[in-house]
């Protein structure tokens, strides 16, 4: 008797009232654009990263061309068959372009093809694939 008096005044029975759809599909909604942000900056820190590396690799391999072109004697472009400068080995994928401007020491500017006067603007280009990823430029003198 105690108990029926108990569940209809809704004492021992709690009220038990289901979730209703809004409320599910708010959730759910909810939970979707924390998904979907959370891989955002994933997919976004995984392309900085990836950029980052590139970035580290072609910035040595010019590093490390620029040293090799300093540390070699000077090659007069003016000769015949003055040869090239050379390139150091690089990874796979990565390739380094080496462009020598002999320039006019009175005026700054690049001289004709097949004369040189002692100076010489080195221009090292880091290339992934066929993106270009760093130039740099530096000057060489004879000695």
């Amino acid at each position: 008797m105690l108990i029926r008096i108990a569940k209809k005044l809704n004492i021992l029975v709690g009220n038990q009232t289901g979730l209703t759809l809004i409320e599910t599909l708010v959730a759910l909604a909810i939970l979707g654009t924390v998904v979907v942000a959370f891989l955002s900056g994933l997919a976004t820190a995984s392309k900085a990263t990836f950029i980052a590396d590139e970035r580290a690799v072609a910035e040595s391999l010019v590093r490390s061309e620029m040293e090799y072109i300093k540390s070699h004697h000077y090659i007069n472009y003016a000769e015949p068959g003055h040869g090239d400068y050379g390139v150091v080995a690089s990874p796979a994928n990565y390739d380094i372009e080496v462009t020598v401007v002999p320039i006019d020491p009175e005026t700054g500017q690049p001289l004709p093809s097949g004369e040189d006067e002692g100076i010489q603007k080195i221009i090292v280009t880091a290339k992934h694939g066929d993106k270009s990823v760093l130039t740099v430029e530096d000057y060489k003198g004879d000695r």
